[in-house]
């Protein structure tokens, strides 16, 4: 029991990081326990779309208050990644989090709907929404390769 606890909340932990400040594959992680057989596939997935679902709220809280915090080194995206991904949200709107999931560009756009004041509960629905789709694909793939 306390190793199936590690490992769910090992998991959460590294999609939590995954989407915030520092680098981490959480589908590396998921795509492992999968694969060993002995965790629920649903907990993981749960596990996985939470963790990194809340690490995309600390980044829209950031930039709620991102002239606080900007110029900090710990700060999850350069200036210019920023500024990119506020030309996204302007260009495209709130539909643009749907692409939240993506390397690079998904922690950018997660500050940039904190910036532009992107009301809470339709970001948590779309970046939900975008998240478990992309652990939801990754199940997929993994369990058909065995």
């Amino acid at each position: 029991m306390a190793a199936e606890l590690t490992a769910y909340g090992g998991l959460f932990l590294i999609a939590f990081l995954a989407a915030t400040i520092l680098p981490a594959q959480s589908e590396i992680g998921l795509a492992g326990l999968l694969l060993s057989g002995d965790y629920s596939v649903a907990l993981l997935i749960v596990a996985a779309s939470l963790g990194n679902t809340l690490g995309a709220v600390v980044n829209w809280a950031l930039g709620r208050w991102i002239e606080h915090f900007r110029d900090r080194k710990w700060f999850p995206a350069k200036p210019e990644q920023l500024d990119k991904a506020v030309g996204w949200y302007h260009r495209y709107g709130r539909w643009s989090l749907l692409l939240s999931w993506m390397p690079f560009i998904g922690d950018p756009l997660t500050l940039a709907a904190g910036v532009l004041r992107e009301p809470f509960w339709s970001f948590l629905a779309i970046v939900s929404l975008a998240k478990t789709a992309r652990y939801l694909i990754l199940t997929a793939i993994t369990l058909n390769m065995i």
